[in-house]
């Protein structure tokens, strides 16, 4: 009952579809890793179970050979016993000769009996053997998938570092894609394109200001050159030239009907 759970189990798990197991799997190298350490299991367990059935066959085979050897031995006694009855017998001596048929009969009789165990014993060694050949079978197998399991497992384990050293890779060239706003060097650029445009604003600021200030002097100049013109006139005194580079004065808004009555 042992030998048939285990050969059952051996058989089922031959017979597992590696790949499809995986695609059910949550995590598919944890699931490696316990199909791994089942699949080791079983083989020790299956492997101690063939071993001990191939030590059942072996037993059985011995004592069916021993047997057959017993009835040959046997059968050359009854031999050897019906030829020395036979020379009794010619020698005129029948209670000799019987005494040997009767050993020959009795060896016989033995031969027969080992004859029997050995028939007896075919069948189970016939099956038996059938048993081990399909248990070694089963365990060649379970030996396969695990080196497929094995194989899977590591390339499973390799691809995932492949994949998170690839991830890590892009995540850092992220970081310093200049061309990618969210980046690092994106968002310290941005930064700076807003100080930058704070300097600008305020020397436009500052500029505006000044030209201001500047427009206002011209106006006071001009002031003080109307008046000095001004003074000169009631002074009786003749109308200064205008010197080079002196602003222009502006024209007033004043009523032209004003000079008429001059």
């Amino acid at each position: 009952m042992v030998k048939q759970s285990i050969f059952g189990r051996i058989s089922q798990l031959a017979k597992a579809n590696i790949n499809a197991l995986l695609d059910q799997a949550e995590d598919p190298q944890k699931m490696l890793d316990q199909m791994v350490r089942d699949y080791t299991n079983n083989i020790a367990e299956a492997e101690s179970a063939v071993a001990q059935t191939i030590g059942n066959l072996r037993m059985l085979q011995a004592d069916y050979n021993e047997d057959i050897k017993n009835a040959q031995d046997w059968g050359n006694k009854a031999l050897a016993a019906s030829r020395k009855a036979d020379e009794y017998r010619s020698a005129g001596n029948p209670v000799d000769a019987e005494k040997f048929d009767n050993l020959a009969k009795v060896a016989i009789q033995r031969q027969m009996a080992a004859e029997s165990e050995a028939r007896t014993a075919e069948p189970s060694i016939a099956s038996q053997s059938e048993v081990v050949d399909k248990l070694k079978t089963g365990l060649d197998q379970m030996k396969n998938k695990l080196n497929q399991l094995t194989a899977k497992r590591n390339e499973l384990v390799a691809r995932s570092k492949t994949v998170a050293a690839q991830n890590q890779v892009h995540d850092a060239l992220k970081s310093i894609d200049i061309m990618d706003p969210t980046s690092e060097v994106g968002r310290f650029e941005e930064k700076i394109r807003r100080e930058e445009a704070k300097v600008l604003g305020q020397q436009e600021l500052a500029s505006s200001s000044l030209d201001a200030q500047f427009n206002q002097l011209e106006d006071l100049g001009e002031q003080t050159e109307i008046e000095a013109r001004l003074a000169a006139l009631k002074s009786g005194g003749s109308k200064p030239a205008i010197s080079a580079g002196a602003p222009a004065a502006p024209e007033a808004t004043i009523d032209e009907a004003d000079f008429d009555k001059l």
